[in-house]
């Protein structure tokens, strides 16, 4: 007996010291926790999200990306009846390059806000750029804690080049289960203390680099820019986002939250390849005879020959120009069909392969989460069928019209699903478009910044400079200044909001006020204002929402209690 209480000692001991180390070095080294959610400064009623949630997942010092979240304020007390959703995903269910206007978060909200005029409505965006399925496991305890009604999730690009993925320069390591722990670990004041020195004895090693703002998050993550087809390190990226998204829809699923996971949209018809075999001298000459040879039987077994060489050694490039000359024979299954393929042989992994939406199929049924297929309404909106120019930007990121579809796509299965008991307004969805919570200078800002990310790899072999376009209008001289720093975001809201009271354009000011009050829940004044426009035009429940609000802030407005007792007569 009494070598087995000397074995349980001596088994012990070791954990009883690192414990002790621990407490310890959180004594000695105190350091502030960095939570997905803290307490808003500027109204302690409110929990905000934290901008530089992305530096959980670097050592102190390291040279960590720009990427930040977009503050996102939530109630600290859930309030009864209220409705409360959670998005989580990448930099498409962040809304770039628009911002929380376009994303998920900001769509949805205005138009549940719209259809439950009596509830009070939170659309909390946690989606951020250049994550991938890492983080959103890493943050679903503190998104339970919030006691969500619904968890909305469109995610899938970044599993190969984005933070923690397999082909990218910010790698933890290449087992996910291993990269779990890891990221665990973390939380521990001793990981922390010993990560920090490793990483201090290495960079002292070398001589400092000095950081590059210049270039855009795309030129510096890719580590890895020839993963093939059904390599090993495709397959550890269909391996890496299965793991950590099953056990993402099993913690929700256990939770009881009703989980809504999109299917995801890339550009087929308009982005060739990034990373593909050279053309050689012969196949370039034979894709210029598919223009020339006659008669069509020609063409036609000119093209089947090049399609089975395409097929035969996975020539991406191959493949899209074949598409682009189905396209223009209006042969469209075959072309669609060499687009695949060409976005599946792309050795330089910024799309999605096919095979992440059948996962995501798969996941959604296997955990009982709701399959909202976004991919299907791209498709149904596009010429022929072809998701290309039209809807998207570049390579992934919708524009306006492609974000309203992915928002347009949650909206109904929330509504056929008949999530939240019964839906007393439902909003069409001409009416939804009109009211985005969008400024022009915001979707002109989109595009500038659009500029910015093709000016860079991959889009060009080295950085050229943007040229922005001689703005003619109001939108573009404030979008101009913003994105070049030279104006921040309020005030171009507020300088949109007085233009439209200049011009007496009551829609568009509506709009701009309400979209600067849901910035600002905890300005008073902001409130205020939105609350007396929504009574103007009759829509005394939204009004109703923003007085309530008004008197939750530090420095409540004598306007608010007054319009509210308007509103009660």
């Amino acid at each position: 007996m009494r070598i087995w209480l000397f074995r349980l000692i001596a088994l012990c001991l070791p954990l009883l010291i690192l414990l002790l180390m621990e407490i310890s070095l959180r004594q000695l080294f105190p350091v502030q926790p960095l939570p997905l959610f803290k307490p808003n400064p500027a109204n302690p009623a409110y929990l905000v999200t934290e901008a530089q949630i992305v530096q959980r997942y670097f050592p102190a010092g390291a040279q960590v990306p720009r990427v930040e979240l977009e503050p996102s304020f939530v109630l600290a007390q859930k309030p009864e009846q209220g409705i409360r959703i959670l998005v989580q995903g990448g930099s498409t269910a962040a809304g770039y390059p628009y911002g929380l206007g376009a994303s998920i978060a900001g769509m949805l909200e205005q138009r549940l806000r719209r259809t439950f005029p009596e509830r009070h409505i939170e659309v909390i965006n946690t989606a951020l750029s250049a994550v991938n399925s890492y983080t959103l496991l890493d943050f679903a305890d503190e998104i339970i804690a919030l006691q969500p009604d619904a968890v909305l999730i469109y995610a899938g690009h970044n599993e190969y080049l984005g933070l923690l993925g397999v082909g990218s320069n910010y790698i933890a390591t290449s087992s996910p289960r291993l990269s779990r722990w890891l990221l665990a670990l973390r939380q521990l004041r001793t990981v922390q203390l010993l990560e920090q020195g490793f990483y201090q004895l290495k960079t002292a090693a070398k001589p400092a680099e000095p950081a590059d703002n210049s270039r855009t998050f795309m030129a510096k993550v890719a580590r890895d820019k020839h993963i093939a087809l059904h390599s090993a390190t495709y397959k550890a990226g269909l391996t890496q986002f299965t793991f950590n998204m099953s056990q993402l829809l099993a913690h929700y699923q256990a939770a009881g939250i009703p989980v809504y996971i999109s299917t995801i949209a890339s550009n087929l018809a308009d982005q060739a390849p990034f990373e593909s075999a050279p053309l050689s001298t012969t196949q370039q000459q034979q894709l210029h005879q598919l223009t020339q040879l006659e008669p069509a039987a020609a063409q036609d077994a000119l093209a089947s020959a090049l399609a089975a060489e395409a097929n035969a050694s996975g020539h991406a490039m191959l493949h899209y120009q074949l598409a682009q000359w189905y396209r223009q024979q209006d042969q469209i299954a075959a072309a669609k069909n060499h687009f695949v393929q060409a976005r599946e042989h792309d050795l330089l992994r910024f799309r999605a392969p096919l095979a992440i939406n059948r996962l995501i199929t798969s996941l959604a049924d296997s955990f009982n989460a709701i399959l909202v297929d976004s991919e299907a309404a791209f498709v149904a909106h596009s010429p022929h069928g072809l998701i290309g120019r039209e809807l998207m930007l570049e390579h992934l990121h919708p524009n306006v019209q492609g974000y309203f579809l992915i928002a347009d796509s949650f909206y109904l299965a929330l509504y056929q699903q008949q999530a939240f008991g019964r839906w007393p307004k439902p909003v069409p969805p001409a009416l939804a478009w009109q009211e985005r919570p969008l400024t022009p200078a915001e979707e002109e800002a989109g595009a500038l910044r659009i500029l910015q990310l093709t000016a860079d790899y991959p889009f060009r072999a080295s950085p050229v400079e943007v040229q922005f376009p001689k703005a003619t209008d109001i939108a573009g001289q404030l979008a101009s200044a913003y994105v070049q720093g030279q104006l921040d975001w309020l005030s171009m809201q507020q300088q949109m909001a007085r233009y439209y009271h200049q011009q007496k354009d009551g829609d568009m000011l509506l709009k701009t006020l309400k979209i600067i009050a849901d910035a600002l829940p905890h300005d008073g004044i902001a409130n205020v204002q939105a609350a007396q426009i929504l009574m103007q035009a009759k829509r005394q429940a939204e009004a109703r929402h923003y007085l309530h609000r008004a008197l939750l802030t530090n420095n409540v407005p004598p306007e608010a209690e007054l319009l509210l007792q308007q509103l009660s007569r």
